[in-house]
C-alpha cells in the first residue's frame, strides 16, 4: 500500500507530502490545477520516464519519493534480499528518485543507489497506473491475452510454455547452424587439424624461448665471455707483470691487520671482516676460472638454436605472442576440433532432443489452450455481471480464440475480446465499436475482476469517469468502492458522484506567490468535502443548495458503502 508521497520542485508543485489511506482516496480540483502532476510524480517514484521538463522552473534538481507497505508481498521482499536492498523493521520501502536537469537521475530502495532496471521491476509490484492511455491498451489483442491468463491465474503455466518454446528454438537454432554451415565446418575442420599438428610437431616447452634465447647470446658470445672471465681471474688471482694479483694484495693486507689487531684490539674486528672478503675473492675467483673452462665454442649448436628460435618466431606470428599462447591456442582449437569432428553426432543428437522438446510443448500448450477456454467463459460470465452493474446489462461481451500459424512462446492462439453494445449488433473489435466511456467502464470491470487475484496493492485511476455522465457515474463510483474493498485505490476525478464515495479526499488548487505559481494539495476534512462537492456540482461554497446537494450525495454514498459491506459480510 502506498502510504505517502513526497513531492520536491516537480512541477508546479515546490514541496508536498500527499499521505494516503486504506480504501479509495479521491483528488479533485479545477481543470489545470495540477492533479496530473500527482498522478506524474508517482509515475516517475515508480521509476517511469522523466523528463528534465518535469523540474520545476528555476530549479536545477526534483525529488520525488515514495513509501510504501510491503509486507504482504513476498515476491517483492525477497527480489529485495536477492538485491541487498535492507529490509526496514516496519516493512516499508522507501523509493526515491531525484532528477537533475542535466539529465542524469539517481534512483534509491530504502536508501541504496540501484540501476533504473531494478528500481522500476521493484515498482511494477506495487502499482498499477490506470488513465486514458491504458484504456487504449485494450485494442492490443496482446493484452487480452495476458488479461485472461492473469484472470485465469495461468501465468505460472504459460511461463511454463515460454521457457519449453525458447529452449526449444534455441536448440533449432543450433542445428540450423550446423547444417547451413557443413561446408564452413569441413574447411574450418581442415584449418583446424592442420594448426593443432603443426603445434603438435614444434614440441614447444613453456619458458623454452626465454632459455634459447640466453642460450644464443652465449654461444655467439663465446670467444668474448672466455676472454672476460679469464682476464677477471687473471685480475684477481694470477696477476700481470709487474702487477700483482688482487687476492695477493688482500693477503698482505690481512696479515698487516691482524699484526695491528695486536697492537690495538679495536682493530680486531676489521680484522675478521677483511679476512672474510679475502674468501669470498677466493671464491669468485674459482667459479670465474670454472665459468671460462665451461664456456663452449659451437658453431653447430648456434645454428640449432637459431633455426628453433626462427620456427618458434613463425608460430608466433600465427598464433600468439609467446609459447605459452601458442599452447592455449593449440588447446582451444583441440576443443574446437574435436566438437566440429562429432559434429554429425550432435547433429543427430540435436534432432532427438528438439523432437522432445517440440512434444513437451505441444503438450504444455495443449494444457495452457484448455485452462484459457474454461476461464474464458468465467470471464464472459464475471464481465457481464461487472458490466451490467456499471449500466452496461445489455452488452454482450465475449472471448475469441483464434489459432495461430505457428508455434510461440505465449502458447497456440491468439485472444481477442468482442462486445456489441447493443442487442442486434454483431460481435466486434473493442478498437471497432466501443467509444471512450464504455473503454473506460469495460477496463473498470477488468480490474474489478482482477483486484481479487491480482497482488498489487494500489490502482490508480486518472479521470476513468471520461465520456461517463449521469446514473452511470454513480455506477463507476460504486465499482471503485468495491474494489477499493480488496485493493487501495487512488482516483482522479472530476465527477461528485465519485468523489463522495471516498474513504479520503484531497483538493488540489493553485496559488501565486511572488509571481510564481504552484500547486497545493490539501486532505480535507467533512467541511471541506461539502465545500469541495458544492464546488463540483457547479456552485459556490457558500450555496446552500449545493452543499444541500453535496450532503445528500455523502449520505447516499455512505449508505451504499454500508450496503455492500454487509452483503459481503
Amino acid at each position: 500500500m502506498l502510504v505517502s508521497l513526497d513531492i520536491q520542485d516537480f512541477g508546479l508543485i515546490d514541496r508536498q507530502t500527499i499521505e494516503f489511506t486504506p480504501g479509495l482516496n479521491v483528488l479533485t480540483g479545477e481543470t489545470g490545477a495540477g492533479k496530473s502532476i500527482v498522478v506524474e510524480a508517482l509515475q516517475v517514484a515508480l521509476g517511469g520516464r522523466a523528463w528534465a521538463e518535469f523540474i520545476r522552473t528555476g530549479k536545477e534538481r526534483a525529488r520525488v519519493a515514495a513509501v510504501f507497505e510491503i509486507h504482504p508481498l513476498a515476491v517483492l521482499k525477497e527480489k529485495l534480499k536477492a538485491w541487498g536492498i535492507p529490509l526496514e523493521e516496519d516493512g516499508m520501502l522507501v523509493m526515491a528518485r531525484e532528477l537533475v536537469r542535466s539529465g542524469r537521475n539517481i534512483c534509491r530502495l530504502n536508501g541504496q543507489v540501484v540501476a533504473l532496471s531494478v528500481y522500476r521491476e521493484a515498482g511494477q509490484h506495487l502499482v498499477d497506473i490506470h488513465g486514458q492511455h491504458e484504456n487504449q491498451s485494450l485494442f492490443n489483442p496482446d493484452r487480452h491475452r495476458d488479461l485472461l491468463d492473469r484472470f485465469g491465474g495461468l501465468w505460472s503455466l504459460r511461463q511454463e510454455v515460454a521457457e519449453i518454446y525458447h529452449r526449444w528454438r534455441d536448440l533449432t537454432s543450433q542445428l540450423e547452424e550446423l547444417r547451413h554451415g557443413a561446408r564452413d565446418r569441413l574447411h574450418r575442420l581442415d584449418m583446424l587439424t592442420y594448426q593443432v599438428q603443426e603445434i603438435d610437431g614444434a614440441r614447444l616447452l613453456p619458458g623454452e624461448e626465454e632459455a634459447l634465447t640466453q642460450e644464443r647470446n652465449r654461444l655467439a658470445n663465446a670467444e668474448k665471455i672466455a676472454a672476460l672471465a679469464g682476464r677477471c681471474y687473471q685480475a684477481l688471482h694470477g696477476g700481470e707483470e709487474g702487477i700483482p694479483a688482487v687476492m695477493d694484495l688482500l693477503g698482505q693486507a690481512c696479515r698487516d691487520l691482524e699484526e695491528l689487531s695486536r697492537l690495538d684490539p679495536e682493530l680486531l674486528s676489521l680484522a675478521s671482516t677483511l679476512e672474510s672478503v679475502l674468501y669470498q675473492v677466493e671464491d669468485v675467483a674459482r667459479e670465474l676460472a670454472r665459468y671460462r673452462d665451461g664456456v663452449e665454442f659451437n658453431p653447430g649448436r648456434l645454428q640449432e638454436v637459431e633455426e628453433r628460435l626462427s620456427r618458434i618466431r613463425d608460430l608466433k606470428r600465427k598464433y600468439g605472442d609467446s609459447v605459452e599462447e601458442i599452447l592455449r591456442y593449440r588447446e582451444e582449437a583441440a576443443a574446437e576440433l574435436e566438437k566440429l569432428a562429432f559434429s554429425e553426432e550432435n547433429a543427430a543428437a540435436l534432432e532427438d532432443e528438439i523432437k522432445l522438446w517440440a512434444e513437451r510443448w505441444q503438450q504444455k500448450a495443449l494444457d495452457l489452450s484448455r485452462a484459457r477456454r474454461e476461464h474464458a467463459r468465467k470471464l464472459e460470465e464475471a464481465v457481464a455481471r461487472e458490466l451490467a452493474d456499471l449500466e452496461m446489462g445489455k452488452v454482450e461481451f465475449q472471448v475469441l480464440f483464434e489459432d495461430l500459424t505457428g508455434a510461440s512462446a505465449a502458447g497456440r492462439e491468439r485472444v481477442e475480446f468482442l462486445i456489441s453494445p447493443n442487442p442486434g449488433e454483431p460481435l466486434r473489435p473493442l478498437a471497432k465499436i466501443a467509444s471512450g466511456g464504455e473503454l473506460s467502464r469495460v477496463m473498470l470491470a477488468m480490474r474489478a475482476i482482477l483486484a481479487t487475484v491480482d497482488e498489487l496493492p494500489t490502482l490508480v485511476f486518472d479521470e476513468v469517469d471520461a465520456g461517463i455522465g449521469g446514473r452511470t457515474l454513480v455506477a463507476v463510483a460504486e465499482k471503485l468502492a468495491d474494489i477499493a474493498g480488496h485493493r487501495q485505490v487512488i482516483c482522479v476525478t472530476h465527477a461528485p458522484q465519485i468523489a463522495s464515495f471516498a474513504r479520503t479526499h484531497f483538493s488540489i488548487s493553485k496559488e501565486v506567490r511572488a509571481g510564481q505559481t504552484t500547486t497545493r494539495v490539501r486532505r480535507l476534512d467533512e467541511e471541506g468535502r461539502l465545500a469541495e462537492l458544492a464546488r463540483m456540482l457547479g456552485g459556490r461554497e457558500a450555496d446552500g443548495l449545493a452543499r444541500d446537494h453535496a450532503r445528500h450525495l455523502l449520505e447516499q454514498a455512505r449508505e451504499r458503502i454500508e450496503i455492500a459491506r454487509k452483503k459481503t459480510c
